[in-house]
């Protein structure tokens, strides 16, 4: 089924890396969703009134949420896919992340409705009666959940989608929320106990649950969360592969949604290369790069590598920052001399997790390195980076 809905309703389906072929994609999804929680919720509700059910009704009310979420994917993939323009000049793919923020407060205000009702429910029970027409409801409900929890996870994962890929566990927690109410059903009509507005109100909890988590989940790229730590390693093992390359750091990667991924790099040279090669070389990377879908702006450091003195203190010096522990280490190491001192200027990079303040850090190593060689009279200059992607990059 997944692969027949693929061939009518994409396009050239193989190439996607093209945004409207994702785009495609999401479109494709977000009508199925729609078009199989209609009729999932409107069956629930017509049953739970039917037969004065709070359980299904709470249930066809989840699923009609689960439609509006899916409107409001089909909405944003459609927006999400429109080129750079004047005002967003990154492109408008964030607008995945923000459709889900849309979708998660109105799950919540469904979920506090729900609430409500199944306390009444709770307080003043009614008796509901047994019917064999919302068992099949029910148990239809639970099969085709599962199916859309198979098609959501396989086409999220053809175009990474992490909405596509939520969808699909929401699907999945569908298939246990009806199935709670599927055995509340049972139990009352084989035991008598009425379940209904307990069961009504788990379904409401688990929905402001869901709500909160996927507040959270949406929030967290729009605030600009660390990058996936797989495609750090990818981007500096292929960095470190280029010929001339000496050293990389200060990696910074920006998410501006899926497809558009903007970085800076740090590329370390050596200064007796000719200038015009080593910018060459920061060219080809750079191509390279957005070849692969990485919009990458490469900064060249020139270093110094035929000094056997300086080369002598840089590793002393590095092993003094080393043994600071917590992950913290050094880049763009630079002797200047003079005739009363000689500043030692370098970068240290620190990572989010360490407790000791700057000039803690500063402090420790001005004494440290003093004590090297007391009659050079070194004098620190250390520039602090923060790691943006908590690998560290020489």
């Amino acid at each position: 089924m997944t692969n027949f809905l693929i061939r009518r309703m994409v396009k050239d389906p193989d190439n996607r890396s093209d945004p409207q072929v994702r785009a495609q994609y999401g479109r494709m999804a977000g009508l199925v969703g729609v078009c199989c929680n209609l009729l999932l919720g409107g069956g629930k509700m017509l049953a739970g009134l039917l037969f004065s059910s709070i359980s299904i009704l709470a249930d066809g009310v989840n699923n009609l949420s689960d439609a509006a979420s899916s409107a409001v994917t089909l909405i944003c993939f459609k927006l999400s896919s429109r080129p750079a323009d004047k005002e967003h000049p990154f492109g408008h793919a964030r607008m995945e992340y923000v459709s889900g923020l849309v979708v998660a407060v109105l799950i919540l205000m469904v979920g506090f409705n729900l609430a409500s009702s199944s306390l009444e429910k709770i307080l003043h029970p009614e008796e509901a009666p047994f019917s064999f027409l919302s068992v099949a409801i029910l148990a239809v409900s639970i099969l085709l959940k599962l199916w859309m929890m198979f098609f959501n996870r396989r086409i999220g994962r053809l175009i990474q989608s992490t909405a596509l890929e939520a969808s699909a566990m929401d699907s999945r927690n569908d298939v246990i929320a009806t199935s709670a109410v599927l055995v509340s059903v049972l139990v009352a009509r084989f035991t008598g106990i009425n379940l209904d507005g307990v069961m009504g109100m788990a379904i409401a909890l688990f929905i402001l649950w869901s709500g909160i988590s996927l507040i959270q989940e949406t929030l967290s790229p729009l605030l600009g969360e660390a990058p996936d730590r797989d495609l750090v390693k990818r981007t500096m093992q292929k960095l470190r592969s280029y010929d001339g390359v000496l050293g990389i750091h200060d990696l910074i990667v920006h998410d501006y949604g899926p497809g558009r991924c903007f970085a800076t790099v740090h590329v370390e040279v050596d200064a007796r290369e000719d200038v015009m090669v080593s910018h060459d070389l920061c060219d080809i990377i750079e191509r390279d790069f957005a070849a692969q879908g990485m919009n990458l702006v490469v900064h060249m450091d020139p270093i110094v590598t035929d000094d056997p003195d300086l080369n002598a203190l840089r590793r002393r010096v590095l092993e003094i920052v080393t043994g600071l522990g917590e992950g913290i280490t050094m880049h763009d190491f630079r002797l200047v001399r003079g005739y009363s001192h000689q500043n030692v200027i370098f970068d240290i990079v620190v990572p989010s997790s360490c407790k000791r303040s700057g000039e803690e850090l500063k402090a420790e190593i001005q004494r440290k390195v003093r004590e090297l060689d007391p009659a050079a009279n070194y004098y620190t200059v250390v520039n602090i980076d923060r790691n943006y992607t908590e690998l560290n990059g020489n």
